[in-house]
């Protein structure tokens, strides 16, 4: 069996990078369509057994009491930041629970319950640590180890190479994890781009309830054509 851990940051200030596309308070309930279809997802997993939130927004607390999770406000941990927040709240999941922990992105509209299995059976197969890259190949969207693969937490630009040669440095075994639905977190317009295009598979959840074949949805393909559009003229 496996738990899970994400981070929630404040999501009236969530995906500033969509700012030319959406509103303040429409990437807000982006952000948040986001972080209930993953949990949503986790929570009916078999293989999870327990999910643990941080984050101080008050959205976490309303996702952690719906669907069975506990929520950690920061000040619980003694620390700021993603990397030492998720650093400190590994410590304390793997002492009280020694199995799987996968750490993951809340960012994931179109992850899979297949997509978790593969990453809980990787690591269960190698022991060591399995790390999940972005489409680009240079971020990471989801850890899974065991407390003898711990890694030092480096979530950011380049993070999955890093990753990679810390666990080599280190000795730990580690292997990398390509799958769509992990891959497509959602940062960038391209990344929005991407899941509007396959969106229309998963019909059922509340990211797609927010964009897929709405008022809003159409705002932002008409936006994202007209970005679009401007690049090749800048060509």
């Amino acid at each position: 069996m496996a738990q899970a851990l994400l981070a929630l940051k404040d999501l009236a200030l969530a995906k500033t990078r969509l700012a030319g596309l959406l509103g303040s308070s429409e990437r807000q309930s982006l952000a948040q369509a986001m972080a209930e279809d993953v949990i949503a997802l986790l929570a009916a997993h078999p293989d999870i057994t327990r999910i643990t939130l941080v984050s101080n927004d008050a959205f976490a607390a309303v996702l952690a009491g719906r669907y069975g999770a506990q929520c950690w406000p920061e000040s619980k941990l003694g620390c700021h930041g993603l990397n030492p927040l998720m650093q400190r709240a590994t410590e304390e999941l793997l002492v009280t629970d020694g199995d799987v922990l996968l750490v993951l992105h809340a960012d994931l509209p179109l992850l899979s319950a297949e997509d978790i299995s593969a990453a809980v059976a990787l690591q269960r197969e190698t022991g060591g640590l399995v790390i999940a890259c972005d489409r680009q190949g240079t971020g990471t969207n989801l850890l899974a180890f065991d407390e003898a693969s711990i890694p030092q937490f480096c979530f950011g630009t380049d993070s999955c190479a890093e990753y990679s040669e810390r666990a080599r440095a280190a000795g730990v075994p580690w292997q990398l994890l390509q799958r769509s639905g992990l891959a497509a977190d959602v940062d960038t317009p391209d990344d929005l781009d991407y899941v509007m295009a396959h969106l229309h598979a998963y019909p059922d959840r509340k990211t797609a309830a927010l964009l897929y074949r709405t008022a809003l949805g159409a705002q932002v393909e008409w936006a994202l054509a007209a970005l679009s559009g401007a690049a090749r003229c800048g060509r």
